[in-house]
């Protein structure tokens, strides 16, 4: 299911980007450059809270590589697939260690770009899914977190440092809760709802053909 889900979101960038292509006509010469990859280092800031009355869930912040393809169907409007995984420590207040655990949050978006001279300043909103893995235990017998979708807002700017190349800094809100199993012992099990809308600051470079 998580395979699934996955393929089904990088199918529907490139089903967007192929069919929002216009006839190619011999007499016209395209002015702008349809595609860009980027490559960046995320800085990753949960702002968590939770339903548990009386204790506190605290997500660690983190940093990771990522890469993402963005398809300009106009100068301005763009299509923007961001592919990254990130590993947070979890704790439940400062005593009680719930493990760790791995995001996948493939997300797309749709933007709008303001060109102007060397810099290109836009904004964009879209959807997310996120999918975590690899979940490790801490100090109880066992967590399970429940795949979920999610919204995400972004600003960012790109700086052309030739017609090819560019620098880019960019900032996310991710909208994303999850549901928590936390198994604490062999009887007993807590739910929780965990809300973790990340704030995710991204630099890197990019790429455009």
């Amino acid at each position: 299911m998580k395979k699934l889900t996955l393929l089904t979101l990088a199918i529907s960038f490139f089903s967007l980007a192929l069919f929002a292509q216009e006839p190619e006509e011999t007499d016209v010469k395209e002015d702008f450059k349809r595609w860009q990859i980027r490559f960046r280092g995320l800085f990753v800031s949960p702002f968590e809270s939770d339903n548990l009355p009386g204790a506190e869930v605290d997500v660690s912040a983190t940093a990771t590589p990522e890469v993402d393809f963005t398809y300009f169907f106009t100068k301005n409007i763009a299509a923007e697939l961001i592919l990254a995984t990130t590993y947070h420590e979890v704790d439940l207040g400062s005593d009680v260690s719930l493990g760790g655990v791995w995001l996948l949050p493939p997300t797309l978006t749709l933007q709008y770009h303001l060109p102007m001279e060397n810099w290109k300043p836009y904004v964009g909103a879209g959807v997310n899914y996120t999918i975590f893995y690899e979940e490790s235990n801490g100090d109880i017998v066992d967590m399970d977190y429940d795949d979920s979708f999610g919204f995400a807002f972004q600003l960012g700017v790109d700086y052309f440092l030739n017609d090819k190349w560019f620098l880019n800094l960019d900032v996310k809100q991710l909208i994303l809760s999850t549901d928590v199993d936390a198994q604490v012992n062999l009887t007993t099990s807590v739910p929780v709802e965990v809300d973790l809308n990340p704030i995710i600051i991204g630099f890197g470079v990019g790429f455009r053909f």
